[in-house]
């Protein structure tokens, strides 16, 4: 073999180290260990750098003056059974950081579990899609889309934050100890998705023909919109393939 290819080769060895396991950096990957779940969407590294996960939004157990919310104690176990004390593949989006100075990833196991999407599709968590970091939305929409029509997880709970599933058998029993009638299985309940994040009002929603959807504040169809991804601008829900909606 040439020494020019033989140094080509090896160039392209270190380059590949590098990737798998450098510094955080915009569509970069690196290899880390678990050392601590903190709640359900984010961890510790052995490092001492703290990971949020991308896409994902878990009840909340630790937000200072914040109670713990229903299905937040399920999630948290449920992450720390997966991660703590696991090598992880962490892939970056657009931003390797977010404003809290975590890591912004998307997370997969050693056996190739995404773990961002296992946590929406079995019921944990659920999406919380912020741009620019937008490259797996359609994976985490389908996983949550699953989740609710299977009503797993947090999807099963009814309006008073209780599994639906140990509700009382009939109607008149749920009127007796609820004062109002059984929650319909599968029907979204928290009002957290009617929540917008900071800066950020414009609802995006994909509708039964897999159409992408932008509403605008003040627009007909925003107040009955349930939003599936959150955007500033309209310029932002248009980069990420939606449309605003047809008069």
């Amino acid at each position: 073999m040439k020494p020019i290819v033989l140094y080509l080769f090896a160039l392209a060895l270190l380059l590949a180290a590098c990737s798998a396991s450098g510094q955080p950096e915009a569509n970069g990957e690196m290899t880390a260990t678990v050392k601590r779940v903190v709640d359900g969407d984010t961890f510790e590294l052995a490092s001492g750098e703290k990971v949020r996960m991308i896409g994902v939004d878990t009840p909340e157990t630790v937000k200072p003056n914040h109670p713990v919310e229903p299905y937040g104690k399920e999630a948290s176990n449920y992450t720390k059974e997966l991660l703590t004390g696991k090598k992880v593949t962490l892939k970056f989006d657009v931003e390797p950081y977010d404003k809290y100075q975590r890591l912004l990833a998307y997370v997969y196991m050693e056996d190739g579990t995404f773990v961002n999407e296992k946590l929406v599709r079995d019921g944990y968590a659920r999406i919380m899609t912020i741009p620019p970091n937008v490259a797996k939305a359609d994976v985490f929409l389908a996983a949550e889309r699953e989740a609710r029509e299977a009503n797993r997880g947090l999807w099963g709970l009814d309006p008073d934050g209780k599994d639906a599933g140990k509700k009382p058998a009939d109607k008149k029993s749920a009127d007796k100890e609820t004062g109002k009638s059984a929650a319909k299985p599968g029907k979204p309940t928290d009002s957290d998705r009617d929540t917008p994040p900071e800066g950020k009002a414009i609802k995006g929603n994909i509708n039964a023909k897999g159409e992408k959807i932008y509403h605008v504040p003040g627009s007909a169809s925003y107040e009955q919109t349930k939003a599936e991804m959150w955007f500033a601008t309209e310029e932002e829900a248009q980069a990420a393939g939606f449309r605003a909606p047809k008069r």
